[in-house]
This record gives C-alpha cells, sequence and structure tokens, in this order.
C-alpha cells in the first residue's frame, strides 16, 4: 500500500538538491552546537583544543549551509540521533539486519532516515523512522543521510506508521501493540487510524485484543511474523481460564524459551496453554451381587461419587449422615501413621 506523503517529502536521489521550507534553517543549529560569536583569527601557535573547536563549528556551519542551501538530506553524526518516543517493533530479526548491514557497505545508504530536532534535549534528534538503517550506520561507522523536520509528536507517529505501513514490515501483533501504545499515550483514533491506514472497526478490534493480552507476554513472545489475528485471539481465550495467565507468565522466564526464534516462542506458549490434562479416571464400585451402585470418575482436583437410586436408593443418604465419623476415622488413621514413623 503507497504511503501517503502527508509532510511533503520528496522522495529524491541523495545526492539531488530539493527545495524546503524549514524554520530550522534560520533558528536552530545543527548538531548540538551553537555558533560561535566571533571566529578566532589564524594564529601561528594555535592550541589543538581551539583547533577542536574550531573544526566542531565548521561542521555546523557546512550542516546548516546545505540547509540553507534548500538542500534536503543532510549528513549528521549517528550518536546524536535517538529513537522514536514510542517503539513499533517488538524485535528484529538479526539475520535480516546483518542483510541490511551488508548492503548498506557495499553500496552506501540508499534512503535518508527521517528525524525532527529532540523536543527536549537541544542539539540532539529523534527518529521518525529509519530505525534499522540507522542501527545499520551505527554499526558500520560514518554519518547517517537523514531528512530533518519540525515534526509534532502526531506528525511523527503517523509518519513512523505510515513508512513500515507501506513496507508492509510490520507484524500483525506488531502493528496492534503500536495502536496501543499509542492510545496509552492519549494519541486520538484518528491519528492512530493515519498511521496504520486502518479504519475504526479494524482498529478498535486490534486495540481490544491487545488489551487482552499481558505486555510481558507480547514483548517476550515478540514479532511472530507466522502468525496473525486468529492464533492470538486464541491465546486471549485461553489466558482467560483460571491459572493459565500465570504459568504463560512463567513459561516465558524459563532460559530456553529465550533461545527460541519468535515464531518458536509463539507456539511453545500456545503449546503450553492448549495443554490437555491427562483424562479423567473411571472406575465404578460394585456390591457382593454385582450391582453397580457407585460410580466413580477423579480428575488432579477432584474425586467424585456418584450413587445409582436405581440400584440403592437409600445408601447415598447412608453415606452422607456418616461423613463425619469416616473423616475422623481417616484423620486417626493418618495421626497413627504419622506416629508409627
Amino acid at each position: 500500500m503507497a504511503r501517503k506523503n502527508v509532510f511533503g517529502l520528496v522522495e529524491t536521489d541523495p545526492a539531488t538538491p530539493v527545495e524546503i521550507d524549514h524554520p530550522l534553517v534560520n533558528t536552530r543549529p545543527l548538531a548540538g552546537f551553537e555558533k560561535p560569536l566571533r571566529r578566532a583569527t589564524p594564529v601561528g601557535a594555535i592550541s589543538q583544543s581551539l583547533g577542536g573547536i574550531n573544526e566542531k563549528a565548521q561542521r555546523v556551519d557546512d550542516l546548516e549551509k546545505q540547509l540553507a542551501k534548500g538542500q534536503a538530506i543532510v549528513e549528521l553524526d549517528p550518536l546524536l540521533i535517538d529513537s522514536s518516543f514510542v517503539a513499533d517493533r517488538l524485535s528484529v530479526n538479526a539475520e535480516d539486519q546483518e542483510t541490511l548491514v551488508a548492503q548498506i557497505r557495499e553500496h552506501g545508504q540508499q534512503v535518508p532516515i527521517l528525524v525532527r530536532p529532540h523536543p527536549e534535549m537541544p542539539g540532539r534528534f529523534q527518529v521518525a523512522y529509519g530505525h534499522r538503517r540507522l542501527a545499520a550506520i551505527k554499526q558500520i561507522g560514518g554519518a547517517v543521510k537523514a531528512v530533518v523536520r519540525d515534526l509534532s509528536d502526531e506528525q511523527l507517529v503517523v509518519s513512523q506508521g505510515q513508512e513500515n505501513n507501506a513496507r508492509t514490515d510490520l507484524t500483525f501483533i506488531e502493528r496492534s501493540f503500536f495502536a496501543f501504545r499509542l492510545e496509552a499515550r492519549q494519541f486520538s483514533r484518528d491519528i492512530i487510524m493515519s498511521a496504520l491506514g486502518v479504519d475504526k472497526a479494524a482498529l478498535s478490534r486490534m486495540i481490544a485484543l491487545v488489551s487482552r493480552l499481558p505486555d510481558q507476554l507480547i514483548e517476550a513472545i515478540g514479532a511472530a511474523p507466522g502468525f496473525g489475528r486468529t492464533r492470538w485471539a486464541e491465546i486471549a481465550d485461553l489466558l482467560e481460564e483460571t491459572g493459565k495467565r500465570a504459568k504463560a507468565i512463567k513459561l516465558v522466564q524459563t532460559p530456553d524459551f529465550q533461545t527460541m526464534t519468535s515464531d518458536e516462542r509463539f507456539q511453545a506458549v500456545y503449546d503450553h496453554l492448549r495443554k490437555v490434562k491427562d483424562k479423567a479416571r473411571t472406575a465404578v464400585w460394585k456390591t457382593a451381587r454385582g450391582g453397580k451402585v457407585v460410580r466413580i470418575s477423579e480428575t488432579d482436583a477432584k474425586l467424585n461419587l456418584a450413587f445409582d437410586k436405581a440400584i440403592e436408593p437409600e445408601f447415598g443418604s447412608f453415606v452422607e449422615a456418616r461423613l463425619s465419623a469416616l473423616y475422623d476415622e481417616f484423620m486417626q488413621s493418618k495421626y497413627m501413621a504419622g506416629k508409627g514413623d
């Protein structure tokens, strides 16, 4: 599905200059350095530290000149860029990430990331989309190509969601958990629908399903690319059975669970919750004449005795009246057994 160009970004080759209208050009220095009020004049014996300061100031000038000339794509220090304030991914496949690293190492970064000036830390930036590319560049080394935009929180999450939606990059549970997290941050349903490209009914189903699943369980399982809404709904249903939620959380905390792939973790939880108990033991107590007076059924939790009144109408009442005496006899036998030890 094509991504809507909601912010007027021009998709272009990184080397192609594009006209932009951006308040950052005249109002905010890049890369975290303030422009010095006066430039030091060349002196014969300038100190190494002062030279370093001038070098940093020159990098700032270079970045600002790129924007001032209308060049949309700039190069930034990856260490100055932070993740989005709300995560959309639950995990990154290590093999896929290594493939991306190899591609960028061989061919260079072909697509810039989108960042905004960090709203709380002057001099830093925050990613709207391109987290995997940023991680790859940090691993390879060097500057990252980026488009800088002054984005509101709403614009950032819409851009973040639409980028991943266009790439069909996120799994069902990642999209749903992203929506759930956005609503928890009090973003409107309209903003979330725009970010994910879904209608109101679909969004309601996604959020309702995630609200039935523990965050800890979702994060432990991860993206689970092989499983969609139906299977996640089955897990949600199973968790409503008594004791199942605690069992699932206990399972995901085991060391072996951490070594599995995301799909294997999902399947392990699913199988664990669906595990069928041993069938109940059934038996019949007969009289000396062969009458099947009592039917017995036993599980791990219960022992049931069913008296057949058609054969002995009063036997059940007879046993019921003597339950206290039977219990006293039972406790006496336990006491004597313990005393014998």
